[in-house]
């Protein structure tokens, strides 16, 4: 029974699916190195890494209760556990609330600015959920709340918020458009039929354009953040790995096929660990 119960937990964070949080981490880690402008030290590489995984599974949660009615309707989600039945929604939450305390305890190890910030984040995970029923373009929330590592590994390390991270955040944001926008392409179909709200529904047509516009929107930025603090040319071989990869997405998805859209959603996470690599590379020749 322990066994049963254990697996559920696991299937509703997403673990056999480690692409999710790693979309999360690989622009998390990268400001955490424009942060510290080098080398973070291990401690907040730790902090952010666990934190990042904790917060996306205590989201997972929270989606999945929030959305149990309509993933009911959807081929791909309705065996979720809370859909199906398998889990109640109390066990979900109650779930969702000790990752986010975990999540929460590690940045009680970093400073008092990180852990005000910490409260922004927090909201902005609760508030996506539901934005799929009111906004037109969702994904632009998830992008804000799948961005907010950023301006906390700044907050984390300078004990402030620059300029710079807001503008990493922009970037960012553009990245979750894109591969969020490949993910809805998946559901247009189910999400048109229930009346969900997604970016692949309102972009239309222009859904291919808009995903290839927002990675050069993405990448744009962060070439010019790696730019502006001197990066070297190892810093731009990483970039030019993400662009072959947005170039490569673009093949998958011009079809809009089910199995191309999601296949270039799942690869996503190898473009952003391209530009991670690409800083962390450009900082050590520096």
């Amino acid at each position: 029974m322990l066994a049963r119960r254990f697996a559920l937990y696991l299937d509703l964070i997403r673990w056999n699916r480690p692409a999710g949080w790693l979309l999360l981490l690989w622009p998390t880690l990268g400001a955490l190195w424009f942060a510290a402008d080098g080398w973070p030290g291990w401690h907040l590489i730790v902090v952010f890494t666990l934190g990042t995984f904790l917060m996306r599974s205590a989201g997972c949660c929270v989606n999945d209760v929030a959305d149990r009615e309509f993933d009911r309707h959807v081929k791909r989600t309705a065996q979720r556990p809370v859909t199906s039945g398998a889990m109640s929604v109390k066990e979900a939450l109650g779930l969702g609330v000790v990752l986010a305390l975990v999540s929460f305890g590690l940045v009680l190890t970093t400073n008092r600015t990180a852990v005000l910030w910490s409260f922004a984040a927090l909201a902005i995970t609760l508030i996506y959920p539901f934005a799929k029923r009111f906004v037109s373009i969702p994904q632009a929330v998830l992008g804000i709340a799948f961005s907010f590592g950023i301006p906390m590994a700044f907050a984390a390390v300078q004990s402030m918020v620059p300029w710079f991270a807001w503008w990493l955040l922009a970037g960012n944001l553009f990245w979750v458009l894109a591969y969020d926008t490949e993910y809805a392409m998946v559901d247009r179909d189910d999400d048109l039929r229930i009346g969900m709200k997604t970016s692949a529904i309102t972009f239309g047509r222009f859904d291919v354009a808009a995903v290839m516009l927002s990675y050069a929107i993405f990448l744009a930025i962060w070439i010019w953040a790696g730019a502006s603090r001197s990066l070297g040319m190892l810093f731009y071989v990483g970039i030019v790995g993400a662009v072959a990869q947005a170039f490569w997405h673009w093949r998958l998805i011009r079809e809009r096929t089910r199995e191309g859209c999601f296949k270039a959603f799942r690869e996503n996470h190898w473009l952003g660990f391209a530009v991670f690599v690409g800083i962390v590379a450009g900082y050590a020749i520096r």
